[in-house]
């Protein structure tokens, strides 16, 4: 798993359901990983990518999704096609190992997409989500009760102005990642 770059990825949609709701914004970093002489992780971000996705169907969008996530016409006035977005993404982060925050949730909307727009997802077959890291490394820390991104981020000590933007919030969850592999 060294070997491979990793996408830090992180999504808005219009709702939690896959199938039914979709993804209205993409925020990934690409990071090269190596390694010092004495094993010390060393994080090299390649690229940055924000997108805004256009929504087919916001008939079917819950309300209190668009409201989190800041969704309103004027700023998705311009935004990218799904389809044109995903092959963008299936591009950059091929051969990568997916990081997120809750991975299961944003994988879940990356497949449906992947397989909506008939685009191949040539990211590695493994993934690592934050939430599951930190609970292991940190079970008996009885100061962490929760494991949304805001309670890590105030854990950790990292600062994200922008909750429920996709970049603001991969942004976090990388930074969240390093404090954590070199938290001992």
């Amino acid at each position: 798993m060294r070997k491979h770059n990793l996408a830090f990825i992180d999504l808005e949609t219009t709702g939690l359901d896959p199938e039914r709701h979709e993804i209205i914004e993409i925020g990934v970093i690409i990071v090269r990983q190596t390694f010092t002489a004495d094993n010390q992780a060393v994080f090299e971000v390649i690229e940055e990518l924000e997108y805004k996705v256009k929504p087919e169907h916001l008939e079917t969008a819950e309300p209190e999704a668009l409201r989190i996530n800041g969704y309103n016409e004027s700023e998705w006035l311009f935004s990218a096609d799904l389809k044109a977005v995903m092959q963008i993404v299936a591009d950059k982060t091929a051969d990568c190992i997916m990081v997120g925050q809750n991975v299961f949730f944003d994988w879940s909307f990356l497949k449906e997409a992947f397989k909506k727009t008939g685009v191949s997802c040539r990211m590695h077959f493994q993934r690592l989500d934050l939430i599951s890291m930190v609970f292991a490394k940190f079970y008996h820390d009885q100061t962490l009760e929760r494991y949304n991104l805001n309670a890590l981020a105030k854990f950790f000590g990292v600062e994200n102005e922008r909750a429920h933007s996709a970049l603001a919030d991969i942004r976090a969850t990388f930074e969240i990642y390093k404090k954590l592999l070199a938290k001992k």
